[in-house]
């Protein structure tokens, strides 16, 4: 790639470790992500793209802002998208203008799962409503004996069903089998994947749901699935809330049908004040927080700046979403003609 003077970045996604010290070498940085702040900032695509012109920026890296038509009509040389699935960036667009668009595949993989487990167990033992017998000195509540009321069954030995067998329910997987459990998959994406998700919902005692959110996998796991699961089944959701309903949920873990249940997503990032699960000791809830760790970061970081070290030197990056826009020769990569070049 011929270029007359040293790029410069607008970086509005966290970026730290290697990652940050890489493309600091290979361009100037100007570093401001979105949740540096008290409150969330996230530009649409009008405001990024005026931010980008006003910094002299070509290249883009973010998380959450949107990246559309006004961005692609800049001299841009790359776009990261520092998320495994770049959903933030309009694809027909970035390849109309020849932009080749980079990812962040499996970044999270690892932090998603931890939390997985640590779903699994905190609802199953309930955790938190012993953690609040201690703290309100109430270990003996209604003269009850906290062994016998926080009693629970083991998960070694047990069967996990995974729906969706990405990035991050193969970090699961290799987890709960060490934890001593039988683990079973189905993703119709993923030959390794063997199972039915009848098989999966029918035969298993904990189910993890990490399937992506598309017109075929909204509202999949509905009453009727609910129904055809074990009795005593543990639910986890650490993917997206459509993806199940949360009325048939509610329905089953009143029931017992469901014994146990552990979220990290919901409709609008929060659930509605008064929402019957908030009510519920068996069920664990968190604010979307499966990826909130500082190697998450450190991950997504690394994977854009080698992808951009990559294609600086000429050679195809790892991560391209099109690149069907890069035109790879001995010579190295060149772009297809951009706006302003």
């Amino acid at each position: 790639m011929e270029l007359t003077k040293r790029p410069k970045a607008l970086v509005t996604a966290p970026f730290r470790g290697y990652g940050l010290e890489r493309l600091k070498e290979l361009a100037d940085v100007i570093l401001d992500p979105w949740i540096s702040g008290s409150h969330l900032r996230m530009y649409n695509a009008e405001q990024l793209a005026e931010r980008v012109e006003e910094e002299g920026c070509n290249i883009v890296i973010c998380e959450a802002d949107v990246c559309a038509g006004p961005l692609f009509s800049l001299p841009l040389l790359v776009v990261g998208s520092t998320r495994g699935d770049p959903t933030n960036v309009v694809i027909p667009d970035a390849t109309a203008a020849r932009v080749p668009v980079l990812r962040a595949p499996g970044r999270n993989a690892d932090g998603v799962a931890e939390l997985v487990i640590g779903l699994i167990i905190a609802s199953t033992r309930r955790i938190i409503p012993a953690d609040r017998d201690v703290r309100e000195a109430q270990v003996f509540r209604d003269g009850t004996i906290p062994y016998q009321r926080f009693r629970s069954w083991q998960i070694a030995g047990r069967r996990a069903g995974l729906i969706g067998f990405g990035a991050v329910a193969r970090a699961l997987a290799w987890r709960l089998k060490g934890l001593g459990l039988d683990v079973i998959a189905y993703d119709p994406y993923a030959p390794e994947a063997k199972n039915s998700l009848d098989e999966v919902i029918e035969t298993s005692d904990i189910i993890s749901v990490h399937a992506p959110l598309t017109p075929d996998t909204d509202g999949m796991i509905d009453a009727g699935k609910f129904a055809s699961m074990k009795d005593g089944v543990v639910f986890i959701n650490t993917a997206r809330a459509r993806l199940h309903d949360m009325d048939a949920l509610v329905d089953a873990l009143a029931s017992g049908k469901v014994a146990a249940a552990g979220l990290d997503h919901f409709e609008g990032e929060q659930l509605p004040e008064g929402h019957p699960l908030c009510s519920m000791d068996n069920v664990v809830l968190a604010p979307h927080i499966g990826g909130a760790t500082y190697d998450t970061e450190a991950n997504h970081s690394r994977l854009i700046a080698d992808d951009i070290t990559l294609l600086l030197a000429g050679e195809m990056p790892r991560n391209c979403v099109n690149p069907e826009v890069l035109d790879v020769h001995g010579s190295g990569v060149q772009h297809g003609p951009m706006k302003g070049n």
